[in-house]
């Protein structure tokens, strides 16, 4: 039986900057030692099961109206009050906040813009994570929709956040490129394999538009360092091409398989090259869209979540938008400084959290200075390896509690804690129906990380959803 709250939709639709000084709070994913009274019984924590209420800052909780939650519940109202700085925060709401703005309360009917709009930016080091984030996050996910945003170039893939590979919405890409320009061309232009080819940062920035000439149609790296290397000026090192790429306007193209791209990238101009130049300006559309997604949060936060510096940008950013309006301070647990979206989602503590099996490097368990708001800190390591690999995860209650794998026709989920039975079985149901939706695609998604089970610790491990896909 599936526990009150859980929603399944049918089979297969469904390092901090240096700089920051971050605080550290009580955390909502508090350590989940097997014998603790949490991790006896998941199932047992208070209101689970009992239908939400959702608070905003400023505002006093009412006695919860007896009812489901209507899909429409988790939707930030347009306008509302400025959240009081009064107000203080727990670290269980906090984890609400994340788990509610980034879809994970409930799936909803969006469309694949939207939904990405709504969750702000998707890591894609792996190309089949959005893939998954969004089929954890959509009712009925389809992935030829996003095989057809990629396509039609609505929603991107390209380096930007924390110098990673992130699909993000065509309308936020040029102001997320600019915000990120100071960290994309300091993680190039300073590093060795560029500096040794004996140019200047100025003669990279002068082969720009010529490239965006050559990049009109799709082009492989080894194209466009065949290209540099026979222009007519002179010979261009190919180290050149790997700077530009990253902190130049280039997207990656679609190149085909399961997942759209392969491991072999192909780069295009992108479409939209008019650019404000200002970077001062384009960090606050930044710092508002991640309130907007990942809120209410601190300047280290922000700052872990683009890999910003200095610090002095964040604060200044943050600041502006307190001042225009925008944006509010708030209390989080222990006094720490947060800031917040007007009338940004914050549900009650006990809203119900129905378990989720996370794809690699989903974007809430990366997005805070503190890891603590999703991640119990003992599992840290076990799901970020020491090469900064994030393994996918079970989700339980909104916090990590495990791994996942596809295995022996289902998905093994190795757990950390005993889980109660009822967990399992929600676990269950979204293994089938993660089995069906992989099944057209990659059934063996992720197969080249398996070398990281050899060693991870468990309590119990699992094969769920086996026979679902007929």
């Amino acid at each position: 039986m599936i526990a009150a709250g859980t929603r399944v939709a049918p089979a297969g639709m469904l390092a901090p900057v240096p700089s920051i000084t971050t605080t550290t709070f009580p955390r909502a994913c508090p350590l989940l030692s097997p014998l603790s009274a949490l991790a006896r019984g998941f199932a047992e924590s208070p209101g689970r099961g009992q239908p939400g209420r959702w608070l905003r800052p400023g505002r006093r909780a009412r006695a919860a109206v007896p009812g489901p939650l209507s899909p429409r519940a988790a939707e930030p109202r347009a306008g509302g009050r400025v959240p009081a700085a009064a107000m203080r925060l727990t670290a269980r709401q906090l984890n609400r906040a994340t788990l509610g703005r980034q879809l994970l309360l409930r799936r909803e009917a969006l469309d694949v813009v939207e939904a990405v709009h709504r969750v702000v930016a998707l890591q894609s080091q792996e190309p089949a994570s959005p893939y998954l984030a969004l089929w954890n996050r959509v009712i009925g996910f389809d992935p030829v929709d996003l095989d057809a945003a990629f396509a039609a170039g609505v929603v991107v893939k390209a380096t930007l956040l924390r110098i990673a590979l992130h699909a993000v919405g065509a309308e936020d890409y040029p102001a997320f490129h600019d915000a990120m320009q100071p960290s994309l061309r300091a993680s190039r232009l300073n590093d060795r394999r560029f500096t040794g080819t004996g140019l200047a940062a100025a003669d990279a920035d002068a082969l720009i538009p010529d490239l965006l000439a050559f990049t009109a149609r799709p082009r492989m790296n080894a194209d466009v360092e065949g290209w540099l290397a026979g222009r007519p000026e002179g010979p261009i090192p190919g180290r050149a091409w790997w700077a530009l790429r990253t902190y130049g306007p280039f997207v990656h193209a679609p190149t085909g398989g399961p997942w759209s791209f392969g491991l072999r990238p192909a780069y295009v101009a992108a479409r939209e090259q008019g650019r404000a130049g200002d970077p001062a300006s384009a960090l606050g559309v930044l710092a508002r869209r991640y309130l907007e997604g990942f809120g209410p949060a601190s300047a280290g936060d922000l700052a872990q979540f683009g890999m910003l510096q200095p610090r002095t940008r964040v604060r200044d950013a943050l600041a502006s938008l307190v001042a225009a309006g925008s944006a509010a301070r708030l209390t989080g647990p222990d006094g720490a400084e947060l800031f917040d979206v007007p009338d940004g989602l914050i549900p009650p503590e006990d809203a119900p959290a129905p378990p989720r099996l996370l794809p690699m490097w989903d974007s809430v368990l990366l997005a805070y200075a503190d890891r603590g708001r999703v991640i119990p800190p003992e599992y840290r390591r076990l799901v970020t390896r020491n090469n900064g690999d994030v393994l996918p995860t079970l989700l339980v209650d909104g916090c990590v509690a495990g791994v996942w794998r596809p295995a022996d026709g289902g998905i093994e989920a190795t757990a950390f804690l005993p889980l109660a039975e009822e967990t399992w079985d929600a676990l269950e149901a979204e293994a089938g129906a993660l089995v069906a939706f992989l099944a057209g695609r990659d059934p063996a998604v992720y197969r080249r990380y398996a070398h990281w089970w050899d060693a991870l610790p468990s309590v119990e491990v699992r094969v769920l959803g086996r026979g679902t896909t007929g």
